[in-house]
């Protein structure tokens, strides 16, 4: 089915977030046979995608640029497809993006999922190792160094498909990284043995993150949820049992709070960080707290938060806690920025490639990254344009069965409703711009500019017009409306450089 039809099937359905989703499919059991496969799609970004020339894989790793890493947090309950089926009966589609999916167990919230994987066609023979083959190549071609990787159990699906992630990262890209990152909210042991065994398994393929010394990075989820002491013997045991030397670089919740007990253990910290884009003040002083320490820190990066199950959601601004987290990322001095997440579907943070958004909040990371590892601004070649907009207003109350509603969380940006242009220009233009009915004009500068609309039934376009040519346009082809079936406060991408809907290719 074409993407565009899809997208309009699915919006009927968009649904609900969970922290951690249920496994569809437990480890050795039946999942439906394979279709005949096209397999995967071609990898590199085409030509024109972007609006500036992004330097290969080599250019990014080495020199400067290669000291500067940049990770992508992977969240193995959404790779993507969890059952090998077509696009418009998946397990995605019937159960997380419907209201009535998995017998109705998330119909209070809407559903599990409000977006989804771009879709890729079934495949034949090992199609999950092929699609996590596909997912590295994805990551790489866009910049990215390696995934932290979530564990979320040391057992059944979730571990099986991070030791599978680990397989197809060295396949695809010897030089492609991947870092254990133990989330201490999921994991039921409380044995450093029996952590330090499953790191060690994990540490025993080559593309295990090691820094230049052999240390193998561990980088747990919450690390506060142990002691320090109890991470002592998680990195003794590694070094005695296993002959593992570890880099320890805690990601707590609470920085401010837990930063000097660990420092005699860590080389480094992180943070999971604000999604609202007026929550990013204390950056700077985070990173300022992890250097005075004599740390490395990792920086989150974000592009938005909303968890319908939860009944939360922090207001991204359009793209601005996008800008805002990787400004910090660059002028705070960050060693290292770990992107919260690459496909956690359920918290509607993703980067990686969807239905709703195409690769727009991918091509934008490769920007900043750009900055970020080589120290220079990336020279705008090509005019492109990016839409953002939700589908609904913030006050907008569901239509359907759904009882439980997302309100802001604390610290968050008030609601607004806006539709965003973000321009990269060659050289100044003229903007004209539809919003349902409504439509204007605005002179935007050469270089990164965005402007801000007011939200309005309908869909949302932006063309650049310049010389008497429209050498960019770009449409977002979800209506935005008043009345909803379910309340979705994630906002929708497109980009005028991968035009039409076929925007993951």
């Amino acid at each position: 089915m074409p993407a565009l039809l899809l997208s309009v099937f699915l919006l009927v359905g968009v649904g609900a977030a969970t922290g951690i989703a249920g496994d569809p499919f437990p480890s050795g059991a039946p999942t439906p046979a394979a279709a005949p496969g096209t397999g995967a799609p071609p990898s590199a970004t085409p030509a024109g995608a972007l609006p500036f020339d992004l330097p290969g894989p080599a250019a990014l790793r080495s020199g400067e640029a290669g000291g500067k890493l940049v990770f992508a947090h992977y969240f193995t309950p959404y790779p993507l497809s969890l059952d090998n089926a077509s696009a418009d009966a998946d397990y995605y589609t019937r159960n997380y993006l419907d209201p009535a999916g998995e017998n109705g167990r998330h119909q209070r919230y809407g559903g599990l999922l409000r977006d989804r994987p771009l879709p890729v066609p079934p495949k034949d023979g090992d199609w999950e190792y092929a699609n996590l083959q596909q997912e590295v190549r994805t990551a790489r071609d866009a910049g990215i160094d390696g995934f932290t990787l979530d564990l979320l159990s040391l057992t059944g699906k979730n571990w099986e498909r991070a030791q599978q992630l680990m397989r197809a990262a060295h396949a695809v890209d010897p030089a492609f990284k991947i870092v254990p990152m133990p989330d201490m909210t999921a994991l039921d042991t409380d044995d450093p043995a029996v952590l330090a065994g499953a790191v060690a398994t994990l540490a025993a393929s080559p593309a295990a993150h090691r820094l230049a010394d052999g240390r193998l990075v561990l980088s747990p989820f919450k690390a506060e949820q142990k002691d320090p002491a109890w991470w002592s013997r998680v990195i003794d045991t590694l070094r005695t049992r296993y002959g593992i030397r570890t880099a320890f670089v805690p990601l707590f919740l609470d920085l401010d709070a837990h930063a000097a007990a660990f420092a005699p253990i860590s080389h480094g910290f992180s943070e999971w960080g604000s999604r609202s884009y007026t929550g990013q003040e204390g950056a700077a002083a985070d990173a300022r707290r992890a250097h005075d320490l004599g740390k490395i820190w990792m920086q989150p990066v974000s592009v938005q938060d909303a968890r319908p199950n939860q009944g939360i959601y922090d207001e991204a601004g359009n793209t601005a806690t996008l800008r805002s987290t990787w400004t910090h990322a660059i002028e705070d001095g960050a060693d290292w920025v770990q992107l919260t997440t690459w496909n956690d579907y359920s918290e509607g943070s993703q980067f990686a490639p969807s239905l709703h958004n195409g690769h727009a909040y991918l091509d934008l990371t490769s920007y900043y990254l750009t900055r970020f590892k080589t120290g220079r601004w990336p020279r705008i070649v090509r005019d492109t344009l990016y839409l953002t907009a939700r589908t609904q207003f913030a006050d907008a109350g569901p239509a359907g069965a759904q009882s439980l509603l997302m309100s802001l969380r604390k610290g968050s940006a008030p609601a607004r409703d806006t539709v965003e242009v973000l321009s990269f220009l060659t050289a100044p233009g003229t903007v004209r711009t539809a919003v349902g009915r409504t439509t204007r004009e605005y002179g935007a500068p050469a270089g990164v500019h965005a402007e801000l609309l007011p939200l309005g039934p309908g869909i949302s376009s932006a063309r650049l017009l310049r010389d008497g040519r429209a050498p960019a346009e770009v449409e977002l082809p979800y209506p935005a409306d008043r009345t909803v079936p379910v309340q979705d406060l994630q906002y929708y991408a497109a980009t005028s450089g991968r035009p039409g809907w076929a925007q993951g290719r």
